[in-house]
């Protein structure tokens, strides 16, 4: 069974500079604790990320996934085939601007176990990607290009 979870937030900084900082999947693991590895196997012809080779943790179990990246002017899309601890995962930003120098942010996921799980187990870890994904983020782009806020 596929569980989802979704957050909004607004970041106080254009929608090309959180795009920017979406981009720069190298830098993945300095934002979001639950990554350990990040490695970018290719790349379109833009310069971004295609497949990222990743090993995560979360709740103490590890796996490492294969993501395929698909990007938009104003979205990004990256999905995970089955792993050791996942028949697949989706996830999804959004970003519309907001006001003057602002970006509305629409974090969605759905993962769907690799093996039978209580769903309460499933969304307390999509919660907790959710939250160090919002937090991560305000945070990169904070250093990056002046300050954010999570709504």
């Amino acid at each position: 069974m596929a569980v989802k979870a979704s957050r909004e937030f607004v970041v106080d900084a254009p929608p090309e500079v959180v795009m920017e900082a979406l981009t720069d999947v190298g830098v993945l693991s300095s934002w979001s604790p639950l990554h350990k590895h990040i490695e970018v196997i290719d790349r379109y012809p833009d310069g971004r990320p295609h497949h990222v080779k990743t090993t995560i943790k979360i709740f103490g179990l590890v796996d490492r996934e294969i993501l395929e990246y698909h990007w938009g002017p104003d979205w990004v899309v990256y999905d995970a085939k089955g792993t050791a601890q996942q028949h697949g995962q989706h996830v999804e930003y959004n970003l519309k601007p907001e006001g003057l120098d602002k970006t509305r942010v629409r974090f969605d996921v759905t993962v769907e176990p690799g093996r039978p799980m209580p769903a309460f187990i499933v969304r307390r870890a999509s919660e907790s990607v959710l939250d160090s994904s919002v937090k991560g983020l305000c945070e990169l782009v904070k250093r990056g290009k002046g300050s954010t806020e999570p709504e």
